[in-house]
């Protein structure tokens, strides 16, 4: 019996000895071997099946959620009064993207175009593309504001062209028409007398150039030679910079191409990234921790200082001329036109903006951008992107369709951009990148824990079985009197109560009875 618990002991001990020395081990080569793990799947290589098919075809959903500011006064407006605009929305629209010609360099770079088609979802949606609303005719009012400045006989024969074709200062138009395109004989005069003034014929719509396009070509770092690089843009059309803006901080092209990050993130980390649509750059700040389907995220959100004038942020003076802050001004990238971006609703901008339209109400709930992303790997979980496109309006002198016009800012249009993993991607994303690091990051603290619970236990099985063999031998001496020898007052009284008889012999003394 002994002899068994000594080889339990025995067995504990170095089972708790391997277990700690492992555990040890692992707290110093785990971190390393995960590390290594995330950046061989975060690299753009067609080798790493996982995150190469995420990069390159984004199969998770997809979404384009469209809202209209459908105007409700246009008469009053001609009149000089207050706009008034109802949202209407959501039409929603599934979003495929794939990249093809892709071209990977000896610098450790690859090039690509992403395609893109948009897919309308009706389930998804408040209604059908057959909707009518009712918008500013951007052709014809934008125009008007780009001529302002022009001699007035050229501001007299585009109002004589409005007249004789019959130009409305307001459209009321199908959804679909106005979002991929419409018949405007206005695009042909302007086109044949003011060349240059817009770049396209045929048919005009606000995201006519969207569906079955491009965003360019973007040349990223692949990461295999720093994966602090990873998704970085290099360049975008063989550009280093663009050339819309007023200053270089301004024209740089920062950031990655916003759909992927560096690895290995931290809450002073931030999120850049070009967007070709909006002719910048962007960043993102960090707001929190977050879970998204039981991964943990980081939450980066604009902040608000992204599209403030340079009066509030003097780094945006490159972007101007400016108006109110919280509104950029993207007439140099869109032709001229004097169109403006923002957050919805002018979500964040400055609150006189509301003042001049009715029916607005900003929140950040429903109109903040933000992005949830995994920080170990730079992946998105779930993200919307929203912004907004206004057009600046007013009376122009000697272009009678603008009648009386009071000078304003008015929402046509707001988009959100979202999508998030799901299904067996998610799955396989969990399995590889969150729980193969989970338990190896667990174990490094678990295993020396166990290991000298082990080694404890050990000693205390031990211990036990060392007492318990000289009891046992004290009852068999205890049973032979003539080879007992005791020395002090507790032996004796330890023989009193182990002796079976009521005479003990104590040596070098005489037989005492109990």
């Amino acid at each position: 019996m002994a002899t068994s618990k000594s080889k339990i002991a025995i067995g504990l001990c170095v089972a708790g000895l391997l277990m700690t020395v492992f555990g040890i081990v692992l707290m110093f080569v785990g971190p390393t071997v995960v590390n290594q793990q995330v950046v061989k799947n975060v690299q753009i290589n067609p080798n790493n099946e996982l995150s190469y098919t995420m990069w390159r075809d984004i199969p998770v959903p997809f979404f384009m959620s469209i809202y209209f500011f459908d105007v409700l006064n246009p008469e009053e407006i001609l009149k000089g009064e207050k706009p008034m605009v109802q949202q209407r929305g959501p039409y929603v629209y599934r979003e495929f993207r794939q990249k093809t010609n892709i071209t990977f360099h000896s610098n450790n770079t690859v090039s690509y175009q992403e395609y893109r088609k948009y897919h309308f979802f009706r389930n998804m949606s408040v209604g059908n593309e057959s909707d009518e609303v009712t918008l500013p005719n951007m052709l014809a009012l934008g125009a008007a504001v780009m001529m302002e400045d022009q001699p007035n006989w050229m501001k007299m024969i585009m109002s004589i062209t409005f007249n004789q074709l019959n130009v409305k200062p307001f459209l009321t138009l199908r959804v679909g028409d106005l979002l991929w395109g419409y018949d405007d004989p206005l695009v042909d005069f302007l086109s044949k007398w003011f060349p240059g003034m817009i770049p396209f014929s045929g048919k005009f719509g606000l995201f006519a150039d969207f569906n079955n396009s491009n965003t360019g070509l973007f040349t990223v770092h692949t990461g295999a030679d720093d994966i602090r690089k990873v998704h970085m843009v290099d360049s975008w059309n063989g550009l280093k910079k663009v050339s819309y803006w007023n200053s270089d901080q301004c024209n740089m092209i920062n950031g990655t191409a916003g759909q992927m990050w560096p690895p290995f993130m931290t809450p002073e980390s931030t999120l850049p990234f070009y967007s070709p649509d909006a002719c910048r750059s962007m960043e993102l700040v960090y707001e929190k921790p977050g879970v998204v389907s039981r991964i943990p995220v980081y939450r980066f959100v604009a902040p608000k200082t992204l599209f403030a004038n340079g009066t509030v942020y003097p780094p945006n003076e490159g972007f101007c001329p400016c108006r109110e802050s919280g509104i950029q001004n993207v007439s140099t990238c869109r032709y001229s036109s004097p169109t403006f971006i923002s957050s919805p609703h002018f979500y964040n901008a400055d609150p006189v903006l509301l003042q001049t339209v009715d029916g607005l109400s900003p929140n950040e709930e429903e109109h903040g951008l933000f992005i949830d992303i995994h920080p170990m790997t730079g992946i998105p979980m779930n993200c919307s992107i929203r912004l907004q496109l206004s057009l600046y309006i007013k009376k122009v002198s000697g272009i009678s369709l603008t009648a009386k016009i009071a000078p304003v800012v008015l929402p046509m249009i707001w988009f959100a951009e979202s999508g998030y993993i799901d299904g067996p991607v998610l799955t396989t994303f969990y399995n590889n990148l969150v729980l193969i690091p989970f338990i190896l990051q667990t174990l490094q603290y678990m295993l020396p824990v166990v290991g000298i619970l082990c080694i404890m236990l050990s000693l205390l099985i031990e211990h036990h079985s060392i007492k318990s063999t000289k009891f046992t031998y004290l009852s068999a001496q205890i049973s032979h009197p003539r080879q007992v020898t005791f020395i002090g007052d507790s032996q004796l009284t330890l023989c009193v109560r182990l002796c079976p008889m009521k005479w003990c012999h104590i040596q070098g003394g005489n037989f005492k009875n109990f």
